[in-house]
């Protein structure tokens, strides 16, 4: 915490100077890294690079040894349940380790969030469930003063989660607004 705000606290006073433009610190602080990666599984699996670039920077902010208290791990911090589900879905077999490679962490993470978007149709609801799990999303959407469609949260009843959910769609525009 201590070097991030030391980091910030020397970009801006370079902003502030002029060495550096406002673009230029805005992609220092939303780096587009691992881009081929990103574009490769974007096309694939027909998720919004935005998104994905998202999720990496609230999840890890693009460390590849990331790991949580959890027990997620990689870029995009994906459980071990979770994982071993994908890799069912998806006929491979791979060790929870090979999510600390950023090609693998991106290839599962971005799979997920095709098969969450497919599911329930919504960026917000499918990002609640990447962050809760699809089971919880499932009971919220059963309750009508969280989905009175039954289809879209409108509420989402976990700090935590609604919290996450607002991170990712503030990066996504972020991103969105300085890469295009």
């Amino acid at each position: 915490m201590k070097k991030q705000a030391i980091a910030l606290f020397l970009i801006l006073l370079l902003a502030v100077t002029g060495a550096v433009t406002f673009r230029s610190l805005l992609k220092t602080l939303y780096p587009h890294k691992y881009a081929d990666i990103v574009e490769k599984y974007s096309a694939q699996y027909d998720v919004d690079a935005a998104l994905i670039y998202a999720v990496i920077h609230t999840e890890s902010s693009f460390r590849t040894d990331a790991g949580s208290d959890a027990g997620a791990a990689g870029l995009m911090q994906i459980m071990p349940e979770t994982f071993e589900w994908l890799c069912m879905r998806m006929g491979e077999q791979a060790s929870f380790a090979d999510l600390y490679d950023p090609d693998t962490a991106v290839r599962f993470g971005t799979y997920l969030l095709h098969l969450l978007l497919e599911e329930f149709g919504d960026t917000r609801t499918a990002l609640a469930a990447y962050h809760a799990g699809r089971g919880q999303v499932g009971k919220w959407l059963r309750d009508p003063s969280l989905a009175p469609d039954g289809k879209t949260l409108t509420q989402i009843p976990f700090r935590d989660t609604a919290h996450y959910v607002r991170k990712v769609d503030r990066a996504m525009q972020m991103y969105k607004k300085i890469y295009g």
